[in-house]
């Protein structure tokens, strides 16, 4: 890939990472210390997989939070991808908080503080499920590991926690930022913070690649990638910029048809999948090219355009068909018939696994940014209106002779227009659909989805 892509994050903050054997509650506080359900808690061992990254607010300083895939003793599978991730992580952060099951002290958790014996220093020894005081007592027995710092919590409560928070501002020697709590003097507003990271959601069906795509991009292995499907369970995160822009890219898990999805792990794993779509500005559909595009791409494709989010279709394995002659061109035919709501996106072949075509991606990636951010000035947007409709005039309903007063840009990001009418009952859908092929043709919006709202004038007197 080109070497104008790079992973470095803009701003170096503390790494504070979670790590222990499954089902100890790593996930579960994971949530309560960023305060919101980030991921997937569920009885099922080995829920969470890849590593996921989180900004933090600890008391008004900046910290990354990470969430590992529990190590376990006797691997199998995936498991074996789920420790070196995790094992990664730990290498890279300021703070471990090692945590342990007061209830149960397995040997995977014996074999687990030997191997960070070399990072006893960093450690804070985290108790779960204290949750009564008769559990208390028992936290004493935690220091013949040999770790300072021992906590007793309940992530599923909140017990101790506040404590927890005390322990790592001390033990990063940071100190509560008092000034997040300053009062703007009266009458002097806040200025409205601008998001400059332009956000990319790269979705679709199992095993087309987008867990490879999100370490192409990002230049580390940040998603396990197998050949298994459903590997990628949480919504995993990664940074990089490109030609001087900054980006993050969420990686989620391939979405399946209802009926093949069996567990109640994948069936929450789907469900966020989907909700990363508001999180995002542009969605990257992964289609397999040997498979082509199917129903399930459609679904997803619905969702995106509901919601004005851009969408570019991206063709992976583009390496192993790219020798037939004209294979793009009767690909592109057939997505524009078969999935006419997908008109106006762009197709950009590629392939993940070795690099090619990604500087493509992302400067079509950025074109559509720019005109998810377009906005048209009122004047220039009247303008155009009238040229159109002098073109070609409104059709007449039964009895009804209908008229556009003026419209105007009502917003981007989604990209919305407003025209005024003086009736809205039965306006021709039809000539709607000539306005906003036109608003695309002459005003800059060739590749994202818009929508045109009516408002009937109300009448005086």
């Amino acid at each position: 890939m080109n070497d104008s892509i790079s992973s470095v994050p803009k701003i170096k903050v503390p790494l504070v990472a979670i790590i222990g054997r499954p089902n100890v509650g790593k996930s579960t506080l994971f949530n309560r210390l960023i305060r919101k359900r980030r991921a997937i808690t569920d009885p099922t061992p080995g829920v969470t997989r890849d590593p996921i990254f989180e900004k933090w607010d600890l008391e008004g300083n900046p910290v990354m939070l990470a969430d590992t895939g529990g190590l376990k003793l006797d691997q199998e599978g995936l498991d074996y991808l789920v420790t070196e991730k995790s094992y990664a992580v730990l290498k890279k952060a300021d703070i471990i908080l090692l945590m342990l099951d007061i209830t149960e002290v397995t040997p995977e958790d014996q074999t687990l503080i030997e191997a960070l014996r070399p990072y006893v220093k960093k450690i804070i020894l985290v108790v779960n499920k204290v949750d009564n005081p008769g559990r208390e007592d028992q936290i004493w027995e935690f220091y013949s590991y040999g770790i300072k710092d021992v906590l007793g919590i309940s992530s599923a409560h909140g017990l101790g926690v506040e404590e927890l928070e005390e322990t790592l501002l001390e033990k990063m020697n940071l100190t509560v930022n008092l000034d997040r709590f300053d009062e703007k003097p009266e009458g002097e507003e806040e200025e409205e913070e601008i998001e400059t990271e332009i956000r990319i959601a790269i979705m679709g069906k199992p095993n087309t690649g987008k867990s490879t795509l999100t370490n192409q991009l990002t230049g580390i292995e940040s998603s396990i990638v197998s050949e298994i499907p459903g590997t990628t369970r949480d919504v995993v995160t990664g940074n990089f910029s490109y030609k001087g822009s900054d980006y993050i890219v969420l990686d989620t898990a391939g979405i399946r048809k209802k009926k093949k999805v069996g567990e109640n792990v994948e069936y929450y794993s789907v469900n966020r999948a989907i909700s990363t779509i508001d999180e995002s500005d542009i969605v990257l559909i992964m289609i397999d090219s040997v498979e082509g595009l199917s129903e399930q791409d459609k679904k997803i494709a619905n969702l995106i355009v509901q919601k004005g989010k851009g969408v570019v279709l991206v063709l992976n394995k583009w390496d192993l068909i790219k020798h037939v002659p004209n294979q793009l061109e009767a690909i592109t035919d057939r997505t524009r018939f078969l999935f006419p709501i997908l008109g106006f996106a762009p197709i950009v072949p590629l392939s993940a696994k070795t690099g090619e075509g990604m500087d493509k991606l992302l400067d079509t990636v950025w074109g559509v940014w720019k005109q998810l951010n377009k906005r048209v000035e009122t004047g220039k947007f009247n303008q155009a209106l009238k040229g159109w409709l002098e073109r070609y005039e409104i059709p007449r309903g039964t009895g009804m002779y209908y008229k556009i007063l003026y419209g105007t840009q009502t917003s981007t990001k989604p990209v919305y227009f407003l025209l005024f009418v003086n009736h809205l009952k039965g306006f021709p859908k039809g000539y709607l659909q000539y306005l906003t092929n036109n608003i695309r043709k002459e005003l800059g919006f060739p590749s994202v989805p818009l929508e045109i709202h009516l408002r009937e004038r109300k009448r005086r007197g």
